[in-house]
This record gives C-alpha cells, structure tokens and sequence, in this order.
C-alpha cells in the first residue's frame, strides 16, 4: 500500500499541500455598492411624502375631531408648518443613516429597522408626555405612527434598491 490516510503517499493529491492539506485560497470579501444618487432621490421623495402625511393627518384630524383653533387657516397654524418640516428632516436624516449603515454595517437593513423603528416608537410617546385634551394627543401619536412607518418602509426599500452586493478583491 503506498499511502493512507495517516501517510499519504507521494502520488496522492493532498500530498503536495502544506500539512498534507491543499493550499488554502481566502475568498474574495463581500462588499455593498450603493448608488448614492438613487439613494438619495429616494429619501427626498420620502421626505416630501412624510411632509405630506403631517399635513393630511393635520386636515383629517381638524376635519373629524372639530381641531380648529380660531387664529388658524384651512391648512393650520405654525405647529402644522412645523410638524411638516420636522417630518421632511426626519426623512433626510433617516437616509442618511441608511446610507451609513449600508457602507459600514452587516445587514444594514435590520439595524435601520430597528432604529427606525425604536425612534417612531419614541415619536408616539411624546404627544402624552405633554397636556393638552386626549384628543389631540391621540391625534398626534398617530400621524407620527403613520409618518414613521413611511418613513421606514420608503427608505428602506429605497436602500434595498440602491445596493448591491459585489465580490471585492483580496487584499
């Protein structure tokens, strides 16, 4: 017998690896390719939808509840402004932490859920930390649930299709 698998002979084709093994080649690492440009339009579009959403949710709450205070127009006051543009930045910001997460993080989407999701959460809360009738308040917890959840789905889909995942080359 000229070899086994505790001495393996000299034809044997393990034989010629170091440690009777083949040589080992590292695989080539996985990187994500982002187009930024695509990214981007994505949470601008977002951003403009999530202003969009206040500012319906504002209408439809004035419209169902009687919410109209006297010094207001048809479209609100300075706190609908406000909660239109807060919603349009928290869009922008969003996809920057998207954009983040996509060149540094595994599984960039999930850290994004979750934080996108922890923050609406937070959102939510905040309208009943405050006074004010419970009315308004529930109002407002919920047009901030309805822009979160746009805001995450829009972004990230917006991420999912802005990346991809390329063999890089070894190093």
């Amino acid at each position: 017998m000229v070899g086994n698998y505790r001495n393996p002979g000299p034809q044997d084709e393990y034989s010629q690896g170091q440690g009777g093994y083949p040589p080992v080649s590292q695989p080539a690492p996985v990187r994500t390719e982002v187009n930024a440009g695509r990214l981007w339009a994505g949470g601008v579009a977002a951003a403009v939808v999530a202003a969009l959403i206040g500012l319906v949710g504002v209408l439809v709450a004035r419209a169902v509840f009687q919410l109209s205070p006297k010094s207001s127009s048809a479209f609100g006051d300075d706190a609908t402004v406000q909660l239109c543009v807060v919603a349009a930045l928290a869009a922008l910001m969003a996809t920057g932490i998207a954009h983040l997460l996509l060149v540094s993080t595994p599984s960039p989407l999930s850290y994004f859920g979750w934080i996108v999701g922890l923050l609406t959460v937070a959102a939510v809360v905040v309208p009943f930390l405050g006074s004010g009738s419970l009315v308004v308040r529930l109002s407002e917890a919920v047009i901030h649930l309805v822009i979160g959840i746009a805001i995450g789905g829009l972004v990230s889909n917006a991420a999912g299709s802005a990346s991809r995942l390329t063999l890089g080359e070894n190093r």
